[in-house]
């Protein structure tokens, strides 16, 4: 195993944080990472936004259905994508995942909160205030972890085949 991969493995959602706020080179570097996440194209169809207010923390949470707890992290992240642009959703994911890899590798931890398709995704960026040519694709809650914990994965027998796949 090397460091990135451990980083890798050590990474699960995150639901509860300290009150402690995120350095701001430490978001900085971890939007870096995100916007150099593979694009179709290079188009690069991203914006980032970086909430800590907590009034607009605690709206963006009443609005989400399972994202509750961003009213009590110290940060959120809001990813958005181009509409226009065809591949704005594997793009934007594929920076999402690199920004939460990033803060993980600070020991920052986070949960990945749908955007994409939902309901509010219209009214947390209307709230932001966000040009409407973007849409939400995710939100990150972000911070220190309040408690440590091991999940359990699937075991890798269960979940991995190679060329094809043969029913037991």
């Amino acid at each position: 195993m090397n460091i990135i991969t451990t980083v890798i493995k050590s990474r699960h959602s995150v639901r509860k944080f300290k009150p402690d706020s995120v350095d701001d080179q430490v978001i900085r570097d971890a939007i870096e990472c995100a916007a150099r996440a593979p694009t179709a194209m290079n188009i690069q169809p991203w914006l980032f936004g970086v909430i800590r207010d907590k009034k607009l923390l605690s709206k963006i949470a009443e609005l989400t259905d399972n994202g509750k707890f961003i009213a009590m992290s110290p940060l959120c992240f809001s990813i958005f994508g181009e509409k226009k642009e065809k591949y704005y959703l594997e793009d934007c994911c594929a920076a999402t995942e690199n920004l939460i890899i990033a803060l993980q590798a600070y020991g920052i931890t986070s949960c990945w909160v749908a955007g994409e398709k939902k309901p509010y995704a219209e009214a947390i960026r209307k709230h932001l205030d966000v040009p409407d040519n973007y849409t939400l694709v995710s939100l990150v809650a972000a911070g220190c972890p309040a408690e440590i914990s091991i999940t359990r994965k699937k075991e890798m027998k269960n979940i991995v085949f190679y060329n094809e796949f043969k029913k037991e």
